[in-house]
C-alpha cells in the first residue's frame, strides 16, 4: 500500500522472452524494501512504487541481478533540440531472420531431397548451416545462458541445447566421422541404423528450428511494439501551438507548453482549444466528439466551460485557462488509458505455460539418456547419438509454429474481412467474453447527423421547407447546418442564392434567399429566433419540435416572409446492420449493453431500434466514467468486451477483457483496443469473435499436436529405437501438420444478415 512519501517511476526493461522473465523481475524487485511493482510483457515496462529508502538506480540494479536491462526515463529534450531517432527494436531481430531463412532453404532441401546430394553437399551444408545456428540463434543462446545462471529454463533453453546439439554432433561426424566423405548420401530411412551415428547430420534440423522459431518471435515483437502506441497518439491530440492574449488585447503564438494557468488565449472556427479553460468573451458550437462521444455539438458561451483538445466548429472565443499539462483532461485520460494497461492481467503464453514443466523434463530425459547407455557399456557415440534424438525430437519446431502460424493465417482472413487481430494473447479472451459493451455514437450510430424529416405546417410544401433551410444553413459551417444542406443539395441539386447571411448568437441564421425573381427573408434556428419576428409555431409545428426533442432528435424551425413554415429534424442515424449484428450477438450467447454519454431519451430510443433492452442502457457517463462501467461489470463476474470509436472509449477499450475498436475511430480508440474492426460496421464485430474463436481454437489443436508427436516418440528416442534423423523427420512432419491444420482458417465465412 503506497503513502504520501512513496515515489513513483517507469522502467524500460529490455531482454525479455516470454511471460515468464516479466514475472521473474516482478519477484526481484518486489523482494526489494518497500517496493511494489507491476511488469508489463506487452509493453515491455516496470511500474514501480518505491519508498524513501530505496533509489531508482537500486531497482535498476535489481532488474540487471536478474539477468535483464532496466532504464530510467529519458529527461525532456532541452528547448529548439531535435529528440533523437528512435531506433526500430525489430529491425535486428528481421535481419536475423531473413538472413537465417534464406541460408536454410537450401539446407533444408539438400537434406531432405536425394536428388540434390552432389559430392560433397554436405560440406556446403555445413558452411550455409552453421551461421544460422551461430549467429542466427544467438539471441536464443544468451537466454539460455541467462536462464542456467539463474537456476532457471524456458525454450530459450531448449532451443540452444538443441540447435548446439545438432550442430556439435554434425561436425563430429564431419571431421571426425564419416560423414565428411565424397559421395555421402543422407540415410533418410525409417529403419533404425545400429551404427555409431558418426555418418549422420543433423544440420537441416538444426537450421530450420532455429528459422521457425526467429519467425514466430518476429511476429510476436512487431506486435508488441504497438501495444504502447495509445499514449502518445492520445497526447498528440492537443494543439501543438496557442494564441495568447496579452494585456493589451494583442495576440503572440507560442508553443502550448508555455501556456500557464490564468492566461488567456484566442480560438478561431476550425481550430483546437488548446487547454481546459473557461470561456470569457465569444459565443460558439465546440465539436467535442473527438473526447466526449457526444454526436451534438455543444453550444458555449461566456462563463461556461470548455475541454482542450476539441473544436471549435463557429464563432471567435476568448477562453481563460484553468488548468494545464497533466492537470488537463485529455492528459487524465492517457493516465487512465495507461493504468488500464498496466493493470490487465497479461496472458501467460500456452506454449511456455507447458514448457515450464516440459523442458526441464526433456533436459532430464536427454541427460538420464545419456547416462544410461554410458551406464550400460553402449559407448559415447551411441550414447550420445541416443541423447541427441531425445533433444531434436522435442525441439519446439512445431510449438513455435503452432501460435504464429494461425495467427498470421487467421489475422489474414481476417484482414480480407475487415479484423485487424493484434496478436495471439488477445485469442484467449475471446472465448470467455459473455457481456459485450457497445458505446452509441460512431459504433451503432454513424457518429454523423443526417436528416431524418421534415414537418411542413398546413398548406406548406415541405420540399420548399427543406430547399429554403438548406440554401441559408449552406453560409454556416455548424454541422447541424451541414447536415441540412447536404440534405437539400442531394434532394434539390443547386440551392438558392442567399444574400445579407447572418448568425445570430445562440439563435440560429438569417439571411434573404434570391429564388428566380422573388427573395425572400428566412429564417432558421430555435423557435425563440422566430418569435422575435412574429413568426409563431402552430401547434402542429410545435408538436414536431417536441417530439423531435423526445426521442433523440434535434429540430430547427425555418421560417420565412413572416410565417413560420415547418420544422427540419436532424439525428446521429442508426447503421443499417447494427439490429442484425446485436441479434447475432446474442446467438453467440453475449449480452448487449448501451454505454453513451448522450441523455436517457435518446439512449433509450436508439436500444429500442436495434434491439438492446432497456435494463442495458447506461446513459449520461463522462469519459472517466466508462472505465467504471466496464469494472463494475466485471467486478460482476462479468467478462466484458468493449466495442467504441473515440478518444473518449480509449481507456475502457485498454480496461475491457476484449478491446474492439471502430477502424473508422480514432487512432487512440485504435491503438488501445486488441481488435480492429476496419469497416466500421458493428457486424464485423460478430465475425470478428467467431474468428477469434477459431483462431484460438486451432492454435490450442496445434499445441495439442505438436506436443502428441513429440512426446509419443520421446520414449523412443530415450530407448535408442529413433535415430536422429527419424527424429528430425517426425518433428518437420508435426510442422506441416500444424501449418496444414492453420491453413484452414482461410474457409473461414462471414455471418450474414
Amino acid at each position: 500500500m503506497s503513502t504520501d512519501t512513496d515515489q513513483q517511476v517507469e522502467l524500460a526493461l529490455t531482454g525479455m522472452t516470454c511471460a515468464s522473465c516479466a514475472n521473474r523481475i516482478e519477484r526481484k524487485l518486489n523482494k526489494l524494501d518497500g517496493v511494489t511493482a507491476t511488469v508489463n510483457y506487452a509493453t515491455e515496462k516496470a511500474k514501480v512504487t518505491y519508498a524513501g529508502g530505496v533509489s531508482p538506480d537500486d531497482l535498476v540494479a535489481a532488474v540487471e541481478a536478474a539477468g535483464y536491462g532496466a532504464s530510467l526515463p529519458k529527461p525532456p529534450t532541452a528547448e529548439g533540440q531535435e529528440p533523437a531517432a528512435e531506433a526500430d527494436p525489430v529491425a535486428p531481430l528481421r535481419q536475423r531472420l531473413v538472413v537465417s531463412a534464406l541460408l536454410s532453404v537450401p539446407v533444408i532441401a539438400m537434406a531432405m531431397v536425394p536428388a540434390l546430394q552432389f559430392d560433397n553437399w554436405q560440406w556446403l551444408s555445413l558452411t550455409l548451416a552453421a551461421p544460422v545456428v551461430v549467429w542466427g540463434a544467438f539471441p536464443f543462446h544468451k537466454a539460455a545462458w541467462t536462464n542456467l545462471r539463474h537456476g532457471t529454463s524456458t525454450m530459450d533453453t531448449l532451443i540452444s541445447l538443441g540447435t548446439l546439439a545438432a550442430l556439435g554432433w554434425s561436425l563430429y561426424a564431419l571431421f571426425w566421422g564419416t560423414a565428411g566423405t565424397t559421395g555421402m548420401k543422407h540415410p533418410f530411412e525409417l529403419t533404425i541404423e545400429r551404427s555409431d551415428g558418426s555418418g549422420n547430420i543433423y544440420l537441416e534440423a538444426a537450421a530450420g528450428v532455429t528459422t521457425f522459431i526467429l519467425a514466430g518471435r518476429y511476429f510476436e515483437q512487431r506486435s508488441k511494439r504497438r501495444a504502447g502506441a495509445a499514449l502518445k497518439a492520445l497526447l498528440e491530440l492537443g494543439a501543438k501551438e496557442v494564441a495568447v492574449l496579452g494585456p493589451d488585447d494583442v495576440e503572440r503564438r507560442v508553443p502550448v507548453e508555455e501556456l500557464g494557468v490564468g492566461d488567456r488565449f484566442v480560438v478561431r472556427p476550425g481550430e483546437k482549444i488548446a487547454t481546459d479553460g473557461v470561456v470569457e468573451r465569444g459565443s460558439s458550437a465546440v465539436d467535442a466528439s473527438m473526447l466526449t462521444g457526444e454526436s451534438v455539438p455543444v453550444e458555449v458561451g461566456e462563463g461556461d466551460a470548455v475541454v482542450g483538445a476539441t473544436v471549435n466548429a463557429g464563432g471567435r472565443l476568448v477562453v481563460r485557462a484553468t488548468r494545464v499539462g497533466a492537470d488537463t483532461q485529455l492528459a487524465q485520460m492517457a493516465r487512465l488509458v495507461e493504468d488500464a494497461q498496466n493493470g490487465k492481467a497479461q496472458v501467460q503464453r500456452l506454449a511456455d505455460r507447458i514448457s515450464g514443466i516440459f523442458v526441464p523434463i526433456v533436459i532430464l530425459l536427454a541427460a538420464g539418456t545419456l547416462g544410461f547407455w554410458l551406464g550400460t557399456g553402449n559407448g559415447l557415440a551411441a550414447a550420445f547419438t541416443a541423447a541427441v534424438a531425445v533433444l531434436i525430437i522435442a525441439c519446439p519446431c512445431a510449438l513455435g509454429l503452432a501460435t504464429p502460424t494461425a495467427l498470421m493465417v487467421g489475422t489474414g482472413r481476417g484482414a480480407q474481412l475487415g479484423i485487424l487481430i493484434k496478436g495471439p494473447e488477445v485469442l484467449e479472451s475471446t472465448k470467455a467474453v459473455d457481456t459485450v459493451v457497445l458505446d452509441k455514437t460512431g459504433t451503432v450510430t454513424t457518429g454523423r447527423m443526417t436528416l431524418r424529416s421534415v414537418v411542413a405546417d398546413d398548406g406548406e410544401d415541405a420540399a420548399e421547407v427543406l430547399r429554403y433551410a438548406g440554401a441559408l444553413e449552406d453560409s454556416s459551417e455548424h454541422p447541424i447546418a451541414r447536415a441540412i444542406a447536404d440534405a437539400a443539395r442531394d434532394e434539390h441539386g443547386t440551392l438558392p442564392v442567399v444574400e445579407d447571411f447572418a448568425n445570430v448568437e445562440g439563435l440560429g441564421v438569417q439571411g434573404v434567399l434570391l429564388d428566380g425573381e422573388v427573395s425572400h427573408a428566412v429564417l432558421v434556428g430555435r423557435p425563440r429566433l422566430l418569435e422575435e419576428w412574429s413568426q409563431h409555431l402552430s401547434p402542429a409545428l410545435a408538436d414536431a419540435l417536441t417530439e423531435a426533442q423526445e426521442t433523440g432528435g434535434t429540430a430547427v424551425a425555418v421560417g420565412w416572409d413572416g410565417k413560420a413554415r415547418g420544422v427540419v429534424v436532424v439525428a446521429d442515424a442508426i447503421k443499417p446492420t447494427s439490429a442484425t449484428a446485436i441479434a447475432q450477438l446474442r446467438e453467440l450467447g453475449l449480452r448487449p449493453v448501451l454505454l453513451t454519454g448522450d441523455n436517457a431519451v435518446v439512449a433509450r430510443t436508439v436500444a429500442a431500434e436495434v434491439g438492446v433492452a432497456e435494463a442495458d442502457v447506461i446513459a449520461d457517463v463522462l469519459p472517466s466514467e466508462k472505465v467504471d462501467v466496464v469494472k463494475r461489470l466485471q467486478d460482476e463476474g462479468r467478462v466484458v468486451a468493449m466495442v467504441g470509436d473515440g478518444v473518449n472509449d480509449a481507456a475502457a477499450l485498454a480496461q475491457a477483457d476484449l478491446g474492439l475498436a471502430m477502424g473508422t475511430g480514432t487512432d487512440v480508440a485504435i491503438e488501445a483496443s486488441d481488435l480492429t474492426l476496419v469497416r466500421g460496421d458493428l457486424q464485423v464485430a460478430v465475425d470478428a469473435i467467431r474468428l477469434s474463436r477459431r483462431t484460438l481454437a486451432t492454435i490450442k489443436g496445434n499445441l495439442f499436436w505438436a506436443f502428441a508427436y513429440n512426446v509419443a516418440a520421446l520414449p523412443l528416442a530415450a530407448a535408442g529405437l529413433l535415430n536422429p534423423m527419424l527424429a528430425g523427420a517426425a518433428m518437420a512432419f508435426s510442422s506441416v501438420f500444424v501449418v496444414s491444420n492453420s491453413l484452414r482458417l482461410r474457409s473461414f465465412k462471414a455471418a450474414r444478415g
